[in-house]
């Protein structure tokens, strides 16, 4: 029985991605101008980055859980397995949501063999977890060892970020105020990374060039045989720059597989436009 590959739109992978691999979608719901939207289904992310740089404040809630209970009801009854693979629980109450559903499911079902994972990721270092499991799924490989897959890509992807304004940020209470003011100070840009599921500012540099070379640095010191692996980049409404730093890795790692996405509605409220995110392994799986 092929395993069911089940995701939530923080992975930012588009939404051709699921209907073509056939991975359940959970939206994220994204509130703006006193309308409730679901992430990737009923809004694009240029409307929300349009709507921030018009002084809007869009706001965001998770996977709500009758959309959990019906798709998991489902499965049950049809004798489904399948692997949930979630957005970072440090970050949202979907993963939560999702195991508390999860219970009552198997209070009904308890044979049902659904397994949640927190990757403790967003964006794309959530989305190219999500992208090989589904491969793993389609090739029939059983569900343990994509299981073991999941988790190991996921304990090993390196998230390198910068956004514009360290202000969207703090207002969702992801960076502190702090951060965020001096952030703001003399075109300083933030270079931030995710730490057990956290958001965390490593350091502060004058000036987008200074930055991309820098993040290049840092793949150099903290990713293995980046040639050959799929590097991931997502972008706020930034498709130049995503492409500069594209050709960046290709050149300098001699790159063959770098994805871009767009940064979906729900994560993009708070990072704001112009946000450019990098994500690539620091260790490769053993055959």
């Amino acid at each position: 029985m092929t395993v069911k590959i089940l995701a939530d739109s923080a992975c930012d992978l588009p939404l051709q991605f699921y209907e073509e691999n056939d991975v359940t979608l959970f939206p994220l719901k994204v509130h703006l101008a006193d309308r409730e939207y679901e992430d990737l289904k009923t809004i694009e992310p240029k409307a929300v980055y349009d709507a921030i740089r018009d002084g809007q404040h869009p706001k965001t809630s998770q996977v709500s859980p009758h959309a959990f209970k019906e798709v998991f009801t489902r499965m049950a009854e049809n004798n489904e397995d399948g692997i949930y693979i979630a957005f970072s629980s440090q970050l949202s109450g979907t993963y939560q949501t999702a195991m508390m559903i999860l219970e009552q499911v198997k209070e009904q079902y308890p044979n049902f063999n659904l397994t949640i994972v927190d990757t403790k990721g967003a964006s794309l270092g959530c989305g190219l977890v999500v992208a090989e499991a589904a491969w793993m799924a389609s090739q029939g490989v059983p569900k343990e060892a994509i299981l073991r897959d999941i988790e190991f890509r996921a304990g090993h992807m390196e998230h390198l970020f910068t956004v514009d304004d360290l202000e969207y940020l703090a207002k969702g209470g992801r960076v502190s105020k702090a951060s965020a003011f001096l952030g703001g100070l003399l075109n300083i840009k933030p270079l931030l990374n995710v730490e057990d599921g956290k958001l965390i500012p490593l350091e502060k540099l004058r000036g987008k060039k200074k930055l991309l070379r820098r993040i290049i640095e840092v793949m150099h010191e903290r990713g293995v045989q980046l040639g050959t692996q799929k590097i991931g980049i997502s972008h706020a409404d930034d498709l130049e720059t995503a492409e500069e730093m594209k050709k960046l890795i290709q050149e300098e790692f001699g790159a063959k597989d770098v994805m871009i996405t767009p940064i979906g509605a729900a994560i993009g409220s708070h990072t704001g436009p112009g946000t450019i995110a990098i994500f690539f392994l620091n260790q490769l799986p053993v055959d």
